[in-house]
C-alpha cells in the first residue's frame, strides 16, 4: 500500500512539472495566460483534476495494468498569443514530455551517484535509489505516452507543424471520447509498456545501474 502511495505521489509530482513546463515555455513565447491564472506553480492543489489525477490511476490500479498513468490539470495556453503559433505550438507542447525526459535522466544520474558510494547505498541510500528508479520509470512512461500523436496528448499538437492548417484544426478537434478510448486501450493493454521497457533499460544501461524491470 505504501509503494502504491509513493507511486501515485511520484506520478502526480511528475505531472505537475510537466504542466508547469508547458505554462512557462508558453510564457516565454508570448502567452501569459497560465501565469495570470497562477498556474506556473508547484502548489499541488492547483493542479488536481478529478479524472486524470484521481480516477484514471485508480481504475488502472484496479485493472492491474502494467503501466500506471494519469495527468495533472492541464495548464491553459492561448495559442493566439504566441509570437509564432506555427512553430511555438509544437515547442510548447514538447516542453512537457521534455521535462519528463529530463527528470528521468536526472534520476538515472542520481542512482549512479549513489552507487559510487557503496556504504551509503547499503544504508539510507537504498531507499533513495528505489525512489529515483521509480522517478525514472514514471517519467519515461509520461514522456512516451504524451508523445503519442492522438488528441489531446502533446504528440498530436507537435505533428500539427507538419500538417496543413485546415487538416491540423480538424485533427485536433477529433471526437475526444474516441481519442480517450484509444489511449486507454493502448495503456491498459500493455502495448505502451513494450515501448517503455526498452527505453528504461536503455537509460539504466547508460548510467550503468542495471535494469530492474
Amino acid at each position: 500500500m505504501v509503494a502504491i502511495f509513493v507511486y501515485i505521489v511520484v506520478l502526480f509530482f511528475s505531472g505537475i512539472i510537466h504542466e508547469v513546463s508547458h505554462g512557462y515555455v508558453a510564457y516565454l513565447k508570448g502567452d501569459d495566460t497560465a501565469k495570470m491564472l497562477g498556474r506556473i506553480t508547484l502548489n499541488p492543489i492547483l493542479h488536481i483534476e478529478f479524472f486524470g489525477t484521481v480516477m484514471l490511476p485508480v481504475i488502472l490500479l484496479f485493472l492491474k495494468t502494467p503501466v500506471l498513468f494519469g495527468w495533472a490539470k492541464p495548464v491553459p495556453v492561448n495559442y493566439r498569443n504566441l509570437k509564432n503559433p506555427k512553430v511555438d505550438i509544437p515547442i510548447v507542447s514538447f516542453s512537457g514530455p521534455a521535462s519528463n525526459m529530463l527528470l528521468a535522466t536526472m534520476s538515472g544520474l542520481g542512482i549512479y551517484l549513489i552507487r559510487v558510494f557503496p556504504n551509503f547505498e547499503r544504508g539510507f541510500g537504498e531507499s533513495i535509489e528505489v525512489f529515483l528508479y521509480l522517478m525514472l520509470t514514471v517519467n519515461t512512461v509520461l514522456s512516451i505516452v504524451n508523445l503519442i500523436p492522438i488528441p489531446p496528448l502533446d504528440g498530436s499538437k507537435i505533428i500539427t507543424y507538419f500538417l496543413p492548417e485546415k487538416i491540423a484544426i480538424k485533427y485536433l478537434n477529433f471526437n475526444p471520447y474516441v481519442c480517450l478510448g484509444v489511449i486507454f486501450v493502448l495503456i491498459s493493454s500493455g502495448i505502451v509498456w513494450r515501448f517503455v521497457c526498452p527505453i528504461v533499460t536503455f537509460l539504466t544501461a547508460i548510467f550503468g545501474i542495471g535494469a530492474k524491470i
